[in-house]
């Protein structure tokens, strides 16, 4: 059985429809990568897992419960943590203030101050700074480092190369493969096809709100992911999309 298995899942905002019967699953310690375009339903993926959407509670299990009518806040308390896009730091606390609200679930687990600063250790150095002071790319450290003090089983990260320098973005996700190393399961929603490829063990693609492929990344051809990513259909050359995500 799946760590996190979403099942026919919709979701709306208002009386917009955003998902269209997604099936996605994550098994224990694996990194699962969500590419696609903007808006074509990945961070609304990622709401409606955290709680942040609702939706028919058999459609989110998480370790075999149900979760889709779930509150955000117990969602946490599982063992389910969201670095959202945009960093989302609190500006007027300093760093080591804005990882220790990471606390909140009072979930024990490996991860402590010094271990993500032993990970980041710029924010070691900056601790006492105030958090809207930091580069782009140490606030989103500081982002993935308040997510960790959770003890998640399954981490959910939002875009986190979003506006960053290449070079900054590459010692980011540099910083994730240790994290991932501790056997950590993940969800990252990822633009840069390349960079989702490398880090995912397998990974979904969304167009329009739903699936238009799924599959182990190593596999998965650049001509499968663009006419994925691009919404050709099953009538044009390319063929069908669709492939097994196992």
């Amino acid at each position: 059985m799946s760590m996190l298995a979403v099942r026919n899942l919709v979701a709306y905002y208002g009386d917009f429809q955003a998902l269209f019967g997604i099936d996605v699953a994550v098994d224990e310690g694996e990194c699962v990568a969500l590419i696609g375009s903007n808006g074509a339903g990945k961070s609304t993926l990622l709401k409606a897992i955290a709680g942040l959407l609702k939706s028919r509670p058999e459609s989110v299990t998480f370790e075999g419960k149900p979760i889709g009518a779930t509150a955000a806040p117990d969602i946490a308390q599982l063992g389910v943590a969201l670095v959202p896009e945009g960093r989302r730091l609190f500006p007027s606390l300093n760093v080591e203030e804005n990882l220790r609200m990471g606390e909140f679930t009072r979930r024990r687990g490996p991860w402590t101050l010094e271990r993500v600063y032993a990970v980041f250790p710029v924010l070691r150095e900056k601790r006492a700074q105030p958090s809207h002071s930091l580069s782009g790319g140490q606030q989103q450290m500081a982002a993935i480092g308040r997510a960790l003090m959770a003890n998640p089983r399954l981490l959910m990260c939002d875009e986190i190369s979003l506006g960053l320098a290449p070079t900054v973005a590459k010692d980011v996700y540099a910083a994730l493969r240790q994290v991932r190393a501790e056997g950590l399961a993940t969800i990252i929603v990822e633009q840069d096809i390349e960079l989702a490829r490398t880090m995912s063990d397998r990974a979904y693609c969304f167009t329009h709100g739903r699936v238009s492929l799924a599959g182990r990344s190593a596999q998965l051809t650049r001509t499968q992911i663009a006419a994925a990513y691009f919404g050709v259909t099953d009538s044009s050359p390319l063929g069908s999309t669709k492939v097994d995500a196992r």
